[in-house]
């Protein structure tokens, strides 16, 4: 099996949704940091304080054959079309441990999507 890291950046409003949308998708679990940063504007200050706004980091350790799923239903769910929404993004994992739990739910799903692409296309009478 191949894993992948989802790495998403968004909105605290939108943190839940996310995360739901990813289970219903095929992940298998989520964790959310709390963190602040800055888009493409600069950060706005107050008596010298700088107020970034709040946004949350949410990572998904998935195997890769769930990565497209996830990823359309994040989109979807964080609204990331909406500029200042969020952003995600994949990266390779060359090792993982700790997923012993989870590899059965990846082996199905490997399996569900090698059935779907060797199904005949219906060609009619």
């Amino acid at each position: 099996m191949e894993f992948k890291a989802i790495i998403a950046s968004v909105k605290p409003n939108y943190t839940n949704e996310v995360v739901d949308a990813a289970k219903t998708a095929g992940a298998t679990g989520a964790t959310t940091i709390q963190r602040r940063g800055t888009g493409i504007r600069e950060a706005k200050f107050f008596f010298g304080l700088s107020l970034e706004a709040q946004t949350d980091i949410i990572l998904l350790l998935t195997e890769q054959h769930t990565v497209k799923n996830i990823l359309a239903a994040i989109n979807h769910a964080g609204e990331f079309h909406k500029p200042g929404t969020g952003i995600a993004g994949v990266l390779p994992i060359e090792q993982a441990i700790g997923l012993d739990s989870q590899m059965e739910r990846f082996e199905e799903e490997i399996n569900k999507q090698d059935r779907e692409s060797t199904k005949a296309p219906f060609t009619g009478p």
